[in-house]
């Protein structure tokens, strides 16, 4: 029964497209401007580099686009350490996925989950109809399901729009309403959370939508709780909360400042003032000279998950430099680290902990 389901519904979003004539929202077809030209090249070499470690890719427009802006600290606590591929362009129409999807942008992936939200950039006056858009959505899943069969699809319908209810957001929800009869439960989920962003009395708020379309970083925050316990269960690890008790530490929970516990000059233990700040992936901060001095800058700094790693330069007395290569892990909201050098041709190696303030 469970195969021919899935079966079905496989044949559903076929025949959709083929029972439709062609038309602008189900023909591949690449923008070309050059900056569009330049954000596909970005996003296929961040395919090429995440390949076969992606286990989470996000597929859209501008809204998608948006995790690296206004929902960069949602994108690094949830999604940064499952080492999630963000295949977003402003201003991408259903056309614009598809042909994208062909070129370059799943080469080399098998993540075990694709989000997918696309149609809005559709919906704009009579550029397509509810059927047109549908049928360029389910282009879009059909080739999903073709290049890479064992991933979910998380389909997401099309965010509601405008301040007040208005036609625009009455022909978005005509096209979720179909978009909702191809899920299949199993490699195609309905993911729906669009009604989180409307008050009850139909008003869309500035405080989730500045521009009443666009995601703020509480309207992504919405996103991430509203999808974690669809993709946790799709990804088979731990549920990330709300309030992050429990959940994996990501990167963003390194910003701050730390107490740095490591061994001084004599073996005895010497607390230093860490600050650290994070940026995505990147790792950045500073630390005090033992025995002052002024403070010395981490470089090369980088997190994936909960595990960190950076380099600190210093000048010797009397000359010369050492290098310390500083790596670890976070345990319990604490920092436990292992730092590795050389001084005179031997190998040193200590093991430290931080604590934050």
């Amino acid at each position: 029964m469970k195969h021919t389901h899935l079966l079905a519904s496989a044949l559903t979003l076929a025949t959709l497209s083929a029972q439709l004539w062609a038309h602008s929202a189900n023909e591949a077809a690449p923008k070309t401007d050059s900056g569009w030209k330049q954000r596909q090249e970005l996003l296929n070499q961040r395919a090429a580099e995440a390949g076969s470690k992606a286990q989470v890719l996000f597929i859209g427009d501008s809204i998608t686009q948006g995790w690296e802006g206004a929902g960069k600290t949602a994108w690094a606590k949830y999604y940064a350490h499952r080492n999630a591929v963000n295949l977003g362009i402003g201003g991408d129409r259903t056309q614009h996925v598809l042909w994208r999807l062909e070129n370059g942008n799943l080469k080399g992936l098998k993540p075990k989950a694709a989000v997918v939200m696309i149609g809005t950039n559709n919906s704009n006056a009579e550029d397509n109809t509810v059927d047109q858009i549908a049928a360029g959505v389910g282009a879009i899943v059909q080739k999903l399901r073709t290049a890479l069969p064992e991933t979910t699809v998380l389909l997401i319908p099309i965010f509601p729009r405008g301040e007040n209810p208005n036609p625009q957001r009455g022909k978005i929800q005509q096209v979720n309403q179909i978009l909702q009869k191809w899920v299949d439960g199993q490699k195609v989920q309905w993911v729906d959370f669009g009604h989180k962003f409307i008050t009850a009395e139909g008003v869309i708020p500035g405080s989730l939508m500045p521009d009443f379309l666009h995601l703020s970083e509480a309207g992504y925050q919405v996103w991430a709780e509203s999808l974690e316990p669809q993709l946790s269960a799709v990804l088979g690890d731990t549920a990330i909360r709300a309030d992050s008790a429990g959940a994996p530490t990501s990167a963003a929970s390194l910003s701050g400042e730390w107490t740095l516990t490591m061994p001084g000059p004599n073996s005895d233990p010497v607390d230093l003032a860490l600050t650290l700040k994070q940026d995505g992936n990147r790792l950045m901060g500073s630390v005090p000279r033992v025995g002052g001095g002024g403070v010395l800058e981490l470089v090369d700094g980088k997190v994936e998950g909960t595990k960190f790693s950076w380099v600190i330069h210093r000048t010797r007395e009397g000359g010369g430099k050492m290098s310390y290569r500083m790596s670890g892990e976070v345990k319990d909201g604490q920092l436990k680290g292992k730092t590795e050098t050389e001084m005179d041709g031997n190998p040193i190696s200590n093991e430290w902990t931080a604590k934050r303030k």
